[in-house]
């Protein structure tokens, strides 16, 4: 989370870096819907063994990888408050990610994803 960094640190290479951007909430259904924006930032340089000349494959693979940890666009939502975190009721859904261009600046390939994130808010939230 980009918010347990500190405020002037440049972006971590080779890492997804979570930003949430925006929140909405629904109140016109029978229980009440959050919305989050997440975007998700990251950025290489490919490998020192190649020269940083594989960065391109290296960025696509983080493309990739980030496309797998986001299926599938569901899971059980917990609450974490206790030990061990007890299972509620609802889930917490997303939609496919919106990947924005690849950015080069200098040595480093970058690119940006945003996905919506939903979730009900259950009795006690």
């Amino acid at each position: 989370m980009e918010e347990a960094e500190a405020p002037l640190s440049p972006l971590p290479s080779d890492v997804f870096v979570l930003r949430w951007t925006g929140f909405a909430a629904d109140m016109d259904l029978a229980s009440t819907m959050a919305l989050e924006q997440c975007e998700i930032v990251y950025q290489t340089c490919g490998t020192q063994s190649f020269g940083g000349l594989d960065r391109g494959r290296a960025l696509s693979e983080m493309d990739e990888e980030l496309m797998a940890m986001l299926q599938p666009f569901s899971t059980p939502k917990l609450n974490y408050s206790a030990t061990p975190p007890a299972a509620m009721l609802t889930q917490v859904f997303w939609d496919e990610p919106a990947f924005g261009p690849m950015t080069i600046n200098r040595d480093l390939l970058s690119r940006s994803a945003s996905v919506l994130v939903y979730s009900y808010q259950e009795q006690g939230e």
